[in-house]
């Protein structure tokens, strides 16, 4: 018979300031995590608390390492990150304040070597047919549709 791990509160909360301590972490998948180690509820409150009070669990810390490193690396738009948290259930004044750590020329300047070195990679005879492919791109990955619309008819005038 498989016998599953059962945890005291206080190895729970050790785990889990190991789980935060290894990358920001949301409040949802902190919660998630103990569900699945089987904690009941008042012991997963009073472990998040824990957590929040002892800065292993900052939401607004998380967004902002989210959205840089998803900015930077990934090359991931705004309109794509705010999604992605929302998705995770983060809160609009939270999200908004992740944003802000994007500085608006380096967004911009992104965006810009991202279009041309993409449009460089399409293959595409027809104009219509590439413009098209280099738009669905560019929309994929979350970059704001004015931006993107004039950025197409720039580079395919």
């Amino acid at each position: 018979m498989d016998t599953v791990k059962t945890y005291t509160v206080e190895e729970a909360k050790r785990k889990l300031e190991a789980f935060c301590a290894y990358q920001e972490r949301y409040h949802k998948e902190v919660i998630d995590k103990l569900q699945k180690m089987r904690m009941i509820p008042i012991a997963i409150d009073e472990i998040v608390v824990h957590l929040i009070q002892n800065n292993f669990l900052n939401e607004e810390r998380f967004a902002k390492s989210f959205a840089r490193g998803k900015f930077r690396y990934k090359k991931w738009g705004r309109i794509r990150i705010v999604r992605e948290l929302k998705q995770r259930g983060l809160s609009t004044y939270i999200i908004q304040s992740a944003l802000k750590d994007i500085d608006n020329e380096e967004y911009i300047a992104t965006f810009e070597i991202l279009a041309e070195k993409k449009q460089a990679e399409i293959k595409e005879k027809n104009t219509y047919k590439a413009k098209r492919k280099l738009a669905d791109y560019l929309l994929y990955r979350g970059w704001e549709s004015d931006l993107v619309y004039d950025k197409v008819n720039e580079l395919y005038e």
